[in-house]
């Protein structure tokens, strides 16, 4: 009898993930169901595939809902993060293991006990970021614990960008994934981390002008701001004793100092709505920011509130997107400073037909072995094939097919709610990938820590 695999949600990170799947439904003995709110986004391809089943599910039906992971051996919830709870709550009561890309919610994680009682696997976080991130990271890390080394520094950066060829506008960017999430980046608390041994905090509006910068071999240099929390992880990764942790997001350089703009002038703001913004002008939402004038226009107005000369690159950055143009309109009723900013760099971050992304991903690892302090880099870059098949859609959905499939087969099998960060799930995973052109290269460098002109280095 087939093993049946249940995918609920078929949204833009599925692509490689369903092809995993069906490539291998023969040899495995796999069938699978797709179940989707809008099955008609799935392609002939898939849907005429003799091992898949497409139905429509609307996850708040609860029969529905039941009736699909009751039917199955193994469920993947790629629904937005908050719906996660609602097929969790399911698969214990059904039994069903479950897999998602997503982080830990406390809902999730309250049912760790259930799970390890019924000998359920609730894998999550193994998607790019969180997922990969993690595997790699543990696997370099208990390497270097298993030589007898000792952690001082763990700093790792990922992004989700334009690759080189489809890189046309002064910002270097395009919406790869949801715009909504880059325009609130940041927001919600302070950006925490260690280094040196020593706390630091970014408040938000300090966020965008304290980047790190980092080489990538072949791709030149990229910047990176801080996440919101890097402490999350100290003790997941064993890192309670280093001195520096830092984990980040990685822009071309140039994007932060310019995207400070829009957090200076408060149009990143998703606290409250303006009340005429239906109808609006591009030029009337960019004035909405800045004081009255009788005389100055909108544009001398705001390089003289930003302190912009008009040969800055920064000017011509904002020209690009068409900020003060009067005929472009905003059509969203009660809309927020941020939904109307989204609205307007979707205009120009949108990715074409023919345009491809690119993941970066940077680790670095400082140690002391044998009485002497090393650094080791690690970086990964994929890049998409097409607008379907996009690099984001490869990092995310292969991790969440590999490691579905590793359950059913019982080589994963620790219970509970978890992460990808025992060896167990790690090692067969990366290894797998590296078929699929995700793979690290890892450089040896001195180790400089933050002070590199001490002598002690």
């Amino acid at each position: 009898m087939s093993r049946k695999i249940l995918v609920i949600g078929a949204g833009k990170s599925t692509s490689y993930l369903l092809d995993y799947f069906l490539k291998k439904a023969d040899s495995e003995n796999l069938h699978l169901t797709i179940g989707d709110l809008n099955p008609r986004i799935i392609s002939d391809e898939i849907k005429n595939h003799p091992s898949c089943k497409v139905i429509k599910l609307d996850i708040f039906k609860e029969d529905e809902r039941e009736m699909a992971i009751k039917n199955s051996d193994i469920v993947i919830s790629m629904l937005p993060a908050r719906f996660h709870i609602k097929v969790a709550e399911d698969c214990i009561r059904f039994k069903k293991h479950m897999v998602t890309a997503s982080y830990i919610s406390e809902e999730i994680k309250a049912l760790d006990a259930t799970a390890k009682k019924n000998g359920l696997v609730f894998m999550n976080e193994i998607g790019l970021d969180p997922g990969i991130d993690h595997m790699s990271a543990m696997q370099i890390i208990n390497r270097i614990r298993d030589k007898g080394g000792k952690m001082l520094l763990f700093e790792s950066f990922t992004g989700g960008l334009v690759a080189p060829e489809s890189d046309t506008n002064l910002w270097n960017y395009k919406f790869t994934w949801n715009p909504r999430n880059v325009v609130l980046a940041g927001q919600g608390g302070t950006a925490k981390f260690i280094q040196e041994g020593s706390y630091k905090y970014i408040p938000y509006h300090k966020l965008f002008r304290r980047t790190e910068f980092m080489n990538i071999e072949g791709y030149g240099t990229f910047e990176a701001y801080a996440n919101r929390d890097s402490l999350k992880y100290r003790e997941a990764y064993g890192l309670k004793n280093a001195l520096t942790l830092y984990r980040g997001t990685m822009r071309r350089v140039g994007f932060s100092k310019a995207w400070n703009m829009f957090v200076q002038l408060g149009m990143t703001d998703d606290s409250y709505t303006v009340e005429n913004s239906e109808g609006m002008s591009y030029r009337e939402f960019t004035n909405l920011f800045l004081p009255y004038s009788p005389t100055d226009s909108v544009e001398l107005k705001l390089r003289h509130y930003l302190k912009i000369d008009q040969d800055d690159i920064m000017w011509e950055k904002l020209l690009e997107l068409n900020l003060f143009d009067s005929t472009k309109i905003i059509n969203i009723k009660n809309a927020s400073p941020a939904q109307m900013l989204q609205k307007i760099l979707e205009d120009s971050w949108t990715m074409a037909h023919d345009d491809k992304d690119m993941i970066v991903m940077y680790h670095k690892f400082g140690y002391e072995l044998n009485g002497k302090k090393q650094q080791l880099d690690a970086n990964m870059v994929v890049i998409g094939e097409n607008h379907t098949h996009t690099a984001m859609a490869k990092t995310v959905g292969l991790p969440v097919a590999i490691a579905t499939l590793q359950i059913l087969n019982k080589k994963i099998s620790t219970p509970g709610v978890q992460i990808p960060i025992l060896k167990e799930i790690y090692e067969p995973i990366l290894k797998e990938l590296v078929n699929y052109g995700v793979e690290f290269k890892e450089y040896n460098n001195p180790y400089l820590g933050y002070n590199p002109d001490s002598v002690a280095g």
